[in-house]
């Protein structure tokens, strides 16, 4: 399988930026932030990315396109 980035998982899941920061108790701009790469969540945060989209930390993709 290849590899998704943060923002396609977003889009593919129906939700906006401030609808996944609201999930993983985090700010917009952070999570914006890691959409584009310009900083990447820590290890308690991927376990809660993993589990709002149902993907596995293997299959992110933490770059921007």
């Amino acid at each position: 399988m290849e590899k998704i980035t943060l923002k396609i998982l977003r889009i593919k899941a129906g939700m906006t930026q401030e609808d996944v920061a609201k999930k993983l108790k985090i700010s917009p701009s952070t999570w914006s932030k890691w959409e584009n790469g310009k900083s990447y969540p820590d290890v308690p945060q991927i376990d809660k990315i993993e589990l709002l989209f149902n993907v596995s930390y293997a299959d992110i993709k933490f770059l921007p396109n």
